[in-house]
């Protein structure tokens, strides 16, 4: 009963720091419903039994391997938002004698709750999307309502996101059980070791390897398989190496910063590579889809309209589908970028009331903010293109890849995604705003 006594209170928070509520919500409701949505386009396509249902479950196979691992880093880090803050509480509650019992049960309490509550929302969105989902052309015809889901199956997806809320606020918990001072006085910066580069790039040249060899698979089942576990495992190694490098570059901005918004950006990324990659993880993972659909685009500029119908019906196909996934990628961008900017500030608030106390403008934290994301971003979104193009490399050689299609529409995804991120920095401002107004926020 104190457990949960304590629960309700952290739930009455002041006005402005409803945020904290919001925005993991948000984000669990938008990561549900892409979900959801995405599983459902699946569930068509695997519904199809004639000569050409094989390929078609190839390209949705292909989709949701580089769908899937998205949404899953964007359901993590919705569980992870505003953790500082959180953190800060139960260690206090740590010193003052709490068991870890106790703390480990508010958090998962406070994380399932919201995730549980944002899962619902997108559980809602998806069933009032499908009638447009269902409108979607493929073969000639919508896909109609075998998009929609049984409600198992929705209801499977609900707890699947509680359960990765549950997992990720009790891992999150190590520090805080373990050593609550250290967190409360901040004396412990998170570690990015070396051992994620090796770990890297051993699974992007076996993904490599697995390409070139495609031509000699057995059967279908074999494919979908190579297929869905190359382009899903070089994704998720993409969040691996994503922290040690920016903890790299950030290292060597901070020693050589002139300004203090240089100095400002850089120790921000310092402060916590992992939240900083969180911050454009989105970026790179479109800017991989990017470059996976410019060789599609390619390839069906290459085939020309196809001598029969049934070529033209699958060339027209596959540019639906290409554009699906970027629309969904960008969705996730979206999301992913404003709820991170806010959360930062959250995150930071101690810091930032501090930069105002002693006359840093309100413009120079905001151009600091702006540099702590947009150099990282540069940075990710080249490297994740480039990582695309050598695991696509021996599957389709040096000319699609190098094709003016191809550059185009890697071109304007990067441009597309940095804008979103743009964008977000700048509609996260009256969140900072509103953080200096009330710098002292009731637990």
């Amino acid at each position: 009963m104190t457990t949960l006594r304590l629960a309700w209170l952290f739930a009455r928070r002041s006005a402005s720091a409803r945020s904290t509520v919001a925005l993991p919500v948000v984000a669990f409701a938008v990561v549900t419903a892409l979900l959801l949505i995405v599983a459902g386009g699946a569930q068509a396509f695997f519904s199809w039994t004639d000569d050409m249902a094989g390929l078609y479950q190839v390209l949705a196979v292909i989709a949701l391997s580089l769908l899937i691992v998205p949404l899953v880093a964007l359901g993590g880090s919705a569980a992870r938002l505003s953790a500082r803050r959180r953190d800060d509480r139960l260690a206090s509650l740590r010193l003052l004698g709490a068991t870890p019992g106790m703390v480990t049960a508010l958090t998962v309490i406070e994380s399932t709750v919201l995730a549980v509550v944002g899962a619902l929302a997108g559980a809602f969105v998806a069933l009032v999307a499908s009638p447009l989902v269902a409108l979607i052309p493929f073969r000639g015809e919508p896909l109609g309502f075998s998009v929609l889901l049984a409600p198992a199956w929705v209801a499977l997806a609900v707890v699947g996101v509680g359960v990765l809320a549950a997992v990720s606020a009790v891992v999150g918990l190590r520090g805080v059980i373990l050593s609550p001072l250290g967190v409360r006085t901040r004396q412990q910066a998170p570690r990015v070791h070396w051992v994620r580069v090796v770990v890297t790039v051993a699974v992007v040249a076996l993904v490599a390897g697995a390409m070139s060899t495609l031509s000699a698979v057995p059967g279908i089942g074999v494919l979908v398989t190579v297929l869905a576990v190359g382009f899903g495992g070089t994704v998720a190694v993409l969040n691996l190496i994503g922290p040690w490098v920016l903890r790299l570059v950030a290292s060597g901005q901070a020693r050589r910063a002139r300004t203090a918004r240089r100095l400002l950006a850089a120790r921000s990324i310092l402060e916590s590579p992992k939240a900083a990659w969180r911050q454009v993880s989105g970026v790179a993972m479109t800017s991989f889809v990017a470059v996976v659909a410019g060789v599609g685009v390619a390839v069906l500029d290459a085939a020309g309209d196809g001598a029969d119908a049934q070529s033209r019906m699958l060339v027209a196909d596959i540019r639906t589908g290409v554009l699906i996934t970027i629309v969904a990628s960008f969705l996730m961008v979206a999301c992913s970028a404003g709820v991170n900017q806010a959360a930062a500030i959250l995150d930071r608030r101690d810091l930032y009331v501090s930069l105002d106390r002693i006359g840093m403008p309100v413009a120079e934290m905001n151009a600091a903010r702006g540099r702590a994301v947009l150099s990282p971003l540069r940075i990710t979104s080249v490297g994740s293109a480039v990582t695309a193009a050598v695991v696509l490399f021996p599957l389709t050689g040096l000319s699609l890849l190098t094709s003016p299609l191809t550059l185009a529409t890697v071109a304007g995804c990067l441009a597309a995604g940095i804008l979103l991120v743009w964008a977000a920095l700048r509609a996260t401002r009256p969140v900072l705003t509103r953080v200096l107004a009330e710098p002292s926020p009731s637990l």
